[in-house]
Parts: C-alpha cells; structure tokens; sequence
C-alpha cells in the first residue's frame, strides 16, 4: 500500500524504484497508467492530472507508454509476430504491412531477428523477455515501464537485458521507470533510483549516492543482510 508517494520523473531520466516485496513497486507503476486507480493524490502526465481522464482520453494516453510485465505476459497461442503486433493490430490505426515492417523492425532492436513464426513455448526465459520487450516499444512510446524485468533470469541474462534497457533507452530517447529488487541491475541502468519503504519514498539518489548513504534502512536493503531496521 502507497501512503503519499511523492516523485517527479524528467523526461529522458531513467527512474529505478527498489524496496522489499510488497512495498508498492508494482503498485507504483500501474497508477501511473491509470491500471489501479488512486484512493487519493494526483498522477500528473506532460502536466496534466490523468486522473481525470475519461475512457477514451486514457486509451490514447496508454499508446504513449509501453510496459514489460515481470513474467513477459505473452499469448502462448500466438507467434512471437502476433504477440508484438498485438496492440498494433487492436489500434486499426494501420495496415498489416505496415504492422509487419514495425515488428521485424522492433525484432531486429531486441536481437531477436527471423523469430517471427515461433511460439513462446519454444523460447527461453531471456528470449521471453526480449519478446516482451519488443511487444513493448511496438508502438514508439515515450516511456517505457518495466516490471521487475530481471526476475526469474540468470546472471549472464540478466545483465543482456539491462544492457538491452540502457541501448533502447538512448536509441529510442525514451523516459524508463523500472521497479526491482536487483540491486546489480538498478545501479546498472538509473540515473537516480528511489527507495520505498512502509508505503512512502524512504531515499532518492543517484546509483553512488545510494552506495555511499547512511541511511540504515538502504544500506540494510541493497547489502541484503538480516541484521537491520527492516524486519521480515
């Protein structure tokens, strides 16, 4: 649960946000997009409260955003090509053609090049991911959201899919906000991470202010030890 969160994200920034399971990462991201809505506050967008936006003003604000869920979130009845050209193709905004150019094209960024006709079932966790990933920046939002987006991978993996996040981000210019508990991939890919801790932001620096913080309640987080403030 969020107790008054209060951020400002810059265009362009790449926004890590750490903190024990079930602190209200995942939940943070998902009001930024309108999927849960608040109980109280404001979600303030290119300088406008979303949270008044009707139905259809929230669904030309969401093609603005792209998200990585933490399993991926693919169809496992469709190819990866329809799995990417999924909100493309729910748009009707364009042609199958075109949608066709746009996925080969989002394939060839994430590395996954010629994998258009196979299924989710017949790849491996990190080709998932970039999968996601791909589905993600389909449509060319201006931020991109990531869900825990090493979870459930191996190290060598995982520091390809952060090396990944940073390509993408200065490719496509885009603002990243990721929430994790990798502490390896947060210093890795923010310019400035936030903590959250008991609903509320408990820290916010750069990556080596972070490190180099006195604050007991982070240096117990990203040290992983048993011995500290936060009880389990």
């Amino acid at each position: 649960m969020l107790k008054g969160v209060d951020m400002r994200i810059e265009r362009g920034e790449s926004i890590v946000v750490i903190g024990q399971s079930g602190c209200g990462k995942s939940v943070l991201i998902k009001h930024l997009i309108r999927l849960l809505e608040p109980d109280a506050g404001k979600v303030i967008f290119d300088g406008v409260d979303i949270s008044e936006y009707d139905f259809g003003e929230l669904s030309k604000l969401r093609l603005r955003f792209g998200m990585l869920f933490q399993s991926a979130a693919l169809f496992d009845s469709m190819t990866v090509e329809d799995n990417v050209g999924l909100g493309l193709t729910e748009s009707r905004r364009f042609r199958r053609k075109e949608i066709k150019e746009m996925v080969d094209e989002k394939l060839e960024m994430v590395g996954l090049s010629g994998a258009n006709n196979k299924r989710p079932a017949e790849l491996s966790g990190g080709m998932r991911k970039r999968v996601g990933l791909a589905r993600a920046i389909a449509s060319s939002p201006e931020v991109l959201l990531y869900d825990e987006p090493t979870t459930g991978l191996d190290p060598i993996t995982a520091d390809m899919i952060n090396e990944l996040i940073v390509n993408l981000r200065e490719r496509l210019e885009v603002t990243s906000i990721a929430v994790t508990h990798d502490m390896k991939s947060a210093f890795q890919i923010a310019d400035r991470i936030v903590m959250l801790h008991g609903g509320k932001v408990e820290f916010e620096g750069t990556p080596e202010e972070v490190k180099t913080t006195e604050n007991p309640i982070v240096n117990q987080f990203i040290t992983g030890s048993s011995t500290g403030p936060i009880q389990v």
